[in-house]
């Protein structure tokens, strides 16, 4: 099997088994440096072995490229082969011991409570895409949705008897997800006023609609932020992951466990969710620090 043959038939397993498209494209850049590197070792994919794949991390982190980039792409290596072994075109996976760089502990970006109030209230509802605006972003932080999912939503994604968002998460998984009040009086003017507004295809199904009546893309979602993070004058660097941070540490700090953070996140393992457990320990520093006579 060739480097062609073998990026295109794993590229088939991950449409087959539900990956975004942005991964799919993803997984297929980092697969592509590493197959022109190995072809120019004059290896073939069954040629591959662990010391290989090594020297190529070692490459990346010699040319300057950041821990999290080469963890990045020898994760998609890892992933290439084990696709490889499970449908017998090799005998073992010469990425699996390889070990990644260790990455810097960077805590994400984190709201206030006062800051999401005057991030939200400050959206007025006046025109229709300031409903929609503000629907989309109530409904951001209520859920802790991933920019993904929220332009994935189409327009009966909401039932307003059992107050409940179905939302198709990473890998096709289906969840059910409670909705807040405020989040609930936002989409309802939306669907009322707004959305009316901007529909110009009765068959358009998205339930959050661009200026021209199609569905959104994710630079929409993370421009129309930034654009009302400067009217709350709020520090730059807000992106629609930062209302999913914001969304799960003030659980936590309300006092939900992590198993249930974990599912309103959709999150695969408990340890993608722990890192807001860091989060709430470095602000109970900072506000020691800042408040303790004798700290």
């Amino acid at each position: 099997m060739n480097w062609t043959d073998a990026l295109a038939a794993y590229d088939r397993d991950l449409r087959a088994r539900g990956s975004a498209e942005r991964t799919r494209r993803a997984y297929g850049v980092d697969l592509g440096g590493f197959s022109e590197w190995a072809g120019e070792q004059g290896l073939d994919p069954g040629d591959v072995r662990h010391r290989d794949v090594r020297r190529y991390g070692a490459g990346l982190s010699n040319a300057g490229a950041a821990p999290a980039t080469v963890a990045r792409k020898l994760a998609a290596i890892r992933g290439l082969y084990g696709y490889l072994v499970r449908v017998e075109k090799v005998g073992s996976n010469p990425a699996e011991l390889v070990s990644s760089p260790k990455r810097s502990e960077k805590l994400p970006t984190v709201l206030s409570t006062e800051q999401m109030r005057s991030l939200l209230e400050r959206i007025p509802a006046r025109t229709p895409l300031e409903l929609r605006d503000r629907a989309m972003l109530e409904l951001a932080y209520s859920c802790g949705l991933r920019c993904e999912e929220i332009v994935n939503l189409d327009e009966g994604a909401l039932d307003f008897e059992t107050e409940q968002l179905r939302v198709l998460g990473k890998g096709q998984k289906e969840r059910l997800l409670p909705v807040g009040e405020p989040a609930q009086r936002a989409l309802r003017r939306y669907l009322d006023k707004g959305r009316r507004a901007l529909l110009a295809d009765p068959r358009e199904g998205a339930l959050f609609l661009s200026k021209s009546g199609r569905r959104l893309s994710n630079s929409d979602v993370t421009r129309r932020l930034g654009l009302w993070t400067r009217e709350a004058a709020l520090a730059a660097g807000v992106s629609p992951h930062a209302l999913r941070h914001s969304f799960a540490t003030h659980l936590l700090e309300g006092g939900a466990d992590l198993r249930t953070i974990q599912e309103l996140l959709g999150h695969a393992s408990i340890s993608t969710t722990q890192v807001y457990t860091r989060v709430d320990a470095a602000r109970l520093r900072d506000t020691y620090a800042a408040s303790h006579p004798r700290a």
